[in-house]
């Protein structure tokens, strides 16, 4: 075959340093388009994203040429910098190492889509420690809880 053809799409959660309150809801304006760009930047797409205070998620569609820890880093990377040169008092802001990816299925695109969307309804009712661990669990992701948010 003389072409690569991929179909990657990857739901990404990962969360501010500590789990602190790290995202203003006036941020996301503009955080959220800034981390889209990025993808772009560096020939990936940002399908959907969305988050609370203290994480988020991102639906990406990864090319065969780039691998998940490679696109995590560059959107954390660029909105560290980003958040400390354009929102005052964010010099100390950090996102966590970790994160979490997830395949998701083509059929399952819309679903995530609108998870994603309404992610501050889902957490009138849930932690993102709560959440992340049920992600872990309907996966099949061993973990050990003593360690999950060091």
């Amino acid at each position: 075959m003389p072409h690569s053809y991929v179909c990657d799409l990857t739901h990404c959660i990962f969360g501010v340093q500590e789990c602190s309150p790290g995202i203003d809801p006036a941020v996301e304006l503009n955080l959220w388009p800034n981390m889209g760009a990025t993808a772009c930047q560096n020939g990936f797409k940002s399908l959907a994203i969305g988050g609370t205070f203290d994480h988020l998620h991102m639906l990406l569609s990864l090319p065969s040429t780039m691998n998940v820890a490679k696109a995590i880093q560059l959107i954390k990377d660029s909105t560290t910098v980003w958040l400390e040169e354009n929102v005052p008092f964010s010099k100390r802001f950090a996102w966590q190492d970790g994160y979490g990816a997830f395949s998701v299925s083509p059929w399952e695109l819309k679903s995530t889509v609108l998870y994603i969307q309404e992610q501050k309804e889902y957490h009138q009712g849930k932690t993102f420690r709560e959440e992340f661990a049920e992600f872990l669990e309907k996966n099949g992701v061993p973990y050990d809880p003593r360690y999950l948010f060091r």
